[in-house]
Parts: C-alpha cells; structure tokens; sequence
C-alpha cells in the first residue's frame, strides 16, 4: 500500500488532469504513479509531461531508452520500473531471457555493440557518473550525436529519481494488481 493516498484526476485543474491522463494511459500503466504525483501538480505538469514530450519526439531510439531504464532499475533494484518496462523492451527485440541477465553483457548475445555501450553507460552514470572516462563520451559520440547522449543522460538519471520515488513512497504496481484481479 502506497505511504500517500492516490489523488484522481478530477481533483486537478483541467491542464494538469489532461496530462495526468496521458501518462497514465499512453505511456504505459502508471496511473498510480500519476496518481500519487498528483500531490504536486507541477510535479504532473512538468515531470510526466517531459516524459510524455520525449516520447513523442523519439529522437533516441526506444530501445536504448528501455534499455537505459531496466538497466538503472535493476541496478537500483526498483521491482516497479523493472517490471513496468520489461515487456517494452521485449517490444524492442531483446527476448525474456536476454532482459533477465542484464545488466550483465557478457553472455548476452542478444545484444548489440551500441545495445553493449548503452549499457556500460548507464552502469556508469548509475554507480559513479563524476569518475566516467572521456574515452565513454569519444564511444559516444561514434553513435549518438550530443543532443542525444544529453537526453540518454536526462533518462537515466531521472529513472533513478523515479526509482527512489517509487520505492520511497511504496507506489503499488498495476500489473500485480491486474494480475490479481485477473486471477480472482
């Protein structure tokens, strides 16, 4: 049970509310994530709809995206991210199998060179983003052009804001309640 109470929509002004909708349809099943950020309606406005923005705009490859973000989840051990974006990035092409033995690459063969690099990179903005090496920024460069390696930045570090959000305030996850709603 979440540690704050779920605020609906319709408790927002209008604006906010249609954001609040947004995210919590068409990005994926997060309404109680929405409805707990909703404590914050600027947290709604700005937080989820830079989420949503991003999305639309897709200017790094989803993949990489879903990648970054399971990665950073399981390093944080955030059973709510993990479990809301494993099948996203089934979607993306990476088997069950290949998701449930990241971050690990080797033995991995499911994964590209960049899915490899995105990967090192998120450990390393993840566990000691001061002491990361110019030679990660020159690997980069060689396949995301600098807007882009800013934006898997920004993604990465605000999974572990969500991770730690979701954790924090015990946010319950939508797909064990379906589960449980559909086993019932």
């Amino acid at each position: 049970m979440a540690r704050v109470s779920k605020i609906p929509s319709s408790a927002l002004p209008p604006a906010v509310a249609a954001i609040y909708e947004r995210y919590a349809s068409s990005y994926g099943p997060f309404r109680n994530q929405a409805a707990v950020f909703a404590h914050v309606p600027s947290a709604v406005n700005h937080i989820l709809g830079l989420l949503l923005e991003l999305k639309e705009q897709q200017k790094v490859p989803w993949r990489y995206i879903e990648l970054a973000i399971v990665v950073t989840s399981k390093l944080n051990q955030c059973e709510y991210c993990v479990a809301h974006h494993t099948h996203p990035l089934e979607v993306e092409g990476l088997s069950r199998a290949a998701i449930d033995k990241l971050p690990a690459i080797e033995g991995n063969p499911e994964l590209t060179e960049v899915d490899k690099l995105v990967i090192e990179y998120t450990i390393a903005v993840t566990n000691h983003a001061g002491r990361i090496r110019e030679r990660m920024f020159e690997r980069l460069r060689a396949h995301f052009s600098e807007a882009q390696t800013v934006e898997l930045t920004l993604r990465i570090a605000l999974c572990g804001f969500f991770n730690r959000f979701n954790d924090a305030l015990m946010i319950e996850n939508e797909l064990a309640e379906d589960a449980h709603t559909a086993a019932e």
